[in-house]
């Protein structure tokens, strides 16, 4: 668990444009840990966590994209009931609100990475922490 960079690009929202995109921080050698999009009538939002965010960057600079960098929570949690809502309870508990989250996990995947937008990550990390080793 910690506090990692979140990007957000926009891009036009056509056909081939995130494969593309996709495609250049391949080549770059950047890796997508987890990535979330949505869409507007003229525009997509992607949000990405990446394993070289620096990189990344200078990658959407070279390119002349547009991209917001947010410091986000980066959770790997167990993949069974009741996990996320405990996360949940805990950050509610320490009065930090959840903007936005995402995650994924395989049916058989024992764990799942959560990517959470809090109010004050820093705030929301040691929650989750202090509640961990308890």
């Amino acid at each position: 668990m910690e506090i990692t960079k979140q990007l957000a690009i926009f891009l036009d929202n056509r056909p081939g444009t995130l494969a593309r995109v996709l495609d250049t921080l391949a080549k770059a050698g950047i890796n997508i840990y987890a990535i979330s999009t949505s869409d507007t009538v003229d525009h997509s939002v992607i949000r990405m966590v990446v394993s070289d965010y620096r990189m990344a960057l200078q990658v959407f600079d070279e390119h002349s994209a547009l991209v917001v960098e947010d410091d986000v929570l980066m959770v790997e949690a167990d993949n069974t009931p009741g996990s996320l809502a405990r996360i949940c309870h805990r950050l509610s508990a320490a009065k930090v609100n959840i903007e936005y989250c995402y995650c994924a996990t395989g049916p058989a995947g024992k764990h799942g990475l959560l990517i959470i937008r809090a109010s004050d990550p820093k705030k929301a990390l040691k929650a989750l922490k202090s509640k961990a080793q308890s």
